[in-house]
């Protein structure tokens, strides 16, 4: 990025940015991971880091294989087909450090999953000791239990490593009272309580995840991943998305 944010001071001290394993597809040729836009996203993780701001990462699975839609389409048991979508989120997080590391960026990936070759196990106070010391830490293998998206993943370690905001990337600009593709008439949100997007039955997250964000009292910012700058906006506190607190 070309701003110089030298002085800045981020909103948020430590962070979970919840990412769209789709965000990653490529466009063009349907390559699971483009290759531009990883490196795109990292430049803007790499940014924050350098503000100080401690990061933890978790990264969906679904430009690989989708646990519960790729089960049903291929009739494969859902258990399996969870285990298979955990896995797909490993892959995409050995990508996010393979390029972050070539950044200069001190990463480590942990896994719900136990592969001691491949990642650390999460261990929740050797995050907490990772992200003190300046290192990104990419939550890998949801919760290591079928049945469990990654955004409740995202929301689990959040909540475990009192992180302040779970910043939730996807390909939407923010929370609409329905479906913007469909209507042209639906109405974005800027800001709502717990309480209200409960009561509107907004598809926020999934309900499981959204419970925990909520008993935690920890905010959700959902923003769109495509725009430029939009991570660094939202670390920065600037007006972006729509934000869910309590």
């Amino acid at each position: 990025m070309d701003d110089d944010i030298s002085g800045t001071q981020p909103k948020y001290k430590r962070i979970v940015l919840k990412l769209s394993g789709e965000v990653l597809r490529n466009p063009e040729n349907g390559d699971p991971i483009g290759g531009n836009i990883l490196q795109n996203i990292c430049a803007e993780i790499k940014t924050i880091a350098e503000l100080g701001v401690e990061i933890g990462l978790v990264i969906g699975g679904g430009n690989i294989f989708r646990g519960l839609t790729g089960s049903t389409e291929r009739g494969i048991d859902r258990t399996t087909g969870d285990f298979m979508g955990m896995l797909a989120t490993v892959i995409n997080g050995l990508a996010f450090m393979d390029c972050l590391e070539k950044m200069g960026v001190n990463v480590r990936v942990q896994s719900a999953i136990p592969m001691e070759d491949v990642a650390e196990p999460f261990i929740f106070r050797r995050a907490v000791r990772h992200l003190e010391k300046g290192r990104v830490v990419i939550f890998a293998g949801g919760t290591g239990n079928p049945y469990f998206s990654t955004d409740t993943a995202a929301a689990l370690r959040a909540s475990e490593i009192d992180a302040e905001v779970l910043l939730k990337a996807t390909k939407v600009d923010g929370v609409y009272d329905k479906d913007p593709v469909k209507h042209a008439d639906a109405k974005k949100y800027n800001e709502l309580t717990f309480m209200d997007a409960l009561k509107e039955r907004l598809n926020v997250m999934d309900s499981t995840a959204f419970s925990l964000c909520m008993d935690n009292k920890l905010p959700i910012l959902v923003f769109n991943m495509n725009e430029p700058g939009s991570v660094l906006k939202a670390v920065l506190g600037n007006t972006i998305g729509t934000l869910i607190h309590a």
